[in-house]
Parts: structure tokens; sequence; C-alpha cells
């Protein structure tokens, strides 16, 4: 006869990812970037159309990227001093945590800055892009597989396997189209001030910038 307890904690056992741009912070860092560029302008524009899914998320990074191109390091730095956590965010990660789930990041972005974001919020799985550097500055380009919306699905599901989490006890939570297959995926997919393809993806929606509503959603969707 099974352990009632081993099942009863086996069940109760999450994992929650989530998007980092516009999700886990409230910033987009390569339009950040791209202002300290001098391509701030041009580079919103791309980040907006690929985040819409109006153009392939991968060839839309590509073109960002090139336009950082002589960029010194240094204003990885720079720009790194001016993310902020959204709302609730790290409430959200600390609760999480002290009910024995685990807290991953699946991000478009750049991992030169996600790990300080990872290291401050105490968060346990990431995945991110790298970006090219040599004597100093950026090269323009990014180095090694670019994280996409499949790579973002194939991390979920990794990371579930890691902990001994089934994929209904997941939670996915993201605000762009690139998000929309692990939010597919996930037991509870939440679109975060998302764009209104991810809405519809989704199995809930949250409109106001605060992640602990993921929190009251996971509770209410748990006894339903």
């Amino acid at each position: 006869m099974p352990d009632e307890n081993l099942q009863a904690s086996h069940e109760s056992k999450r994992l929650l990812v989530m998007d980092v741009d516009s999700t886990l912070i409230d910033e987009e860092v390569i339009d950040l970037l791209g202002e300290a560029a001098g391509s701030g302008a041009c580079i919103a524009d791309i980040t907006r159309r690929a985040m819409l899914g109006d153009i392939d998320f991968k060839a839309a990074l590509s073109e960002r990227v090139a336009l950082l191109k002589g960029m010194p390091v240094g204003t990885l730095d720079s720009v790194f001093d001016r993310l902020h956590f959204t709302k609730g965010a790290l409430e959200m990660i600390d609760t999480a945590h002290e009910r024995g789930w685990t807290v991953g990041v699946v991000s478009g972005g750049f991992s030169e800055l996600v790990e300080g974001l990872v290291r401050r919020a105490h968060i346990d799985h990431s995945l991110a892009n790298h970006l090219g550097i040599a004597d100093g500055v950026l090269t323009g380009l990014t180095v090694g597989p670019v994280v996409t919306k499949d790579t973002k699905l194939e991390a979920l599901r990794r990371w579930a396997a890691e902990d001994g989490v089934s994929m209904a006890q997941t939670v996915a939570i993201g605000d762009g189209a690139n998000d929309i297959p692990m939010i597919r995926a996930a037991g509870v997919g939440i679109a975060f001030c998302a764009k209104p393809v991810v809405q519809q993806a989704a199995h809930y929606a949250i409109q106001q910038r605060d992640l602990m509503q993921v929190i009251d959603i996971i509770d209410g969707h748990t006894q339903s």
C-alpha cells in the first residue's frame, strides 16, 4: 500500500517557471542596451514586433544584438543597475520556496545580466542567451544556442523531470509570444500583463503588475 504522506508530498511539489523581461523585472533589457548604444528606438520597435509574434524571435534577436556591436562590456553593469524586480516578484519566490517549490527563469535576454538577478532572488534554475565579448566590447553576436519558444518549453519539461514534479504541477508565466508553448504545456499557464495573443493561450491572465497574484491563482486552481 503506497505511503499516503509521500504521495501527498509529491503532489504538493510545484515548479514555477517565468520569463524575465517585463515579467520577473519591469524592464526590457535589450531596449535599455539599445538606448546605451544609441539605437534605442530601432531596437524597441523590433522587440515590440517580436513579442507580438509578428516577426521570428531568433531573427529579431540577431538583428538587435548586431546593433550593440562595439559596446563596452562595462555598459552591462550600468544597465543592470537600472533593473527593478516587478512588484511581488521576490515575495512570490520566497513563498514558493517556503512551500518547498522550485523556481526557474527562461529568458530570451542575456545571461550576463540574468545571472545577477538569479543570485539576488535565489532562483533555482535559469536559461538565457550569451553575448559575444572580445577585447572588452560586444561582438554583435550571441554565443551558443539561442533561447527560443521551443527551448523555453524544453527547459520547463527538463526542470520538472529533474525536480520530480509532474507537468500537471508546473506553472509557467510570461508576457510574449515566445512564452506561449510553455504556458500551454504547464499545468497552470499564466499570461502576465501580456499581449492579447498570449492571453488567449493562457489558462489565466493577470492585468496588474503584481506577481503575488500568481500565488492567489495557484491556490484557487488547487481548490477548484
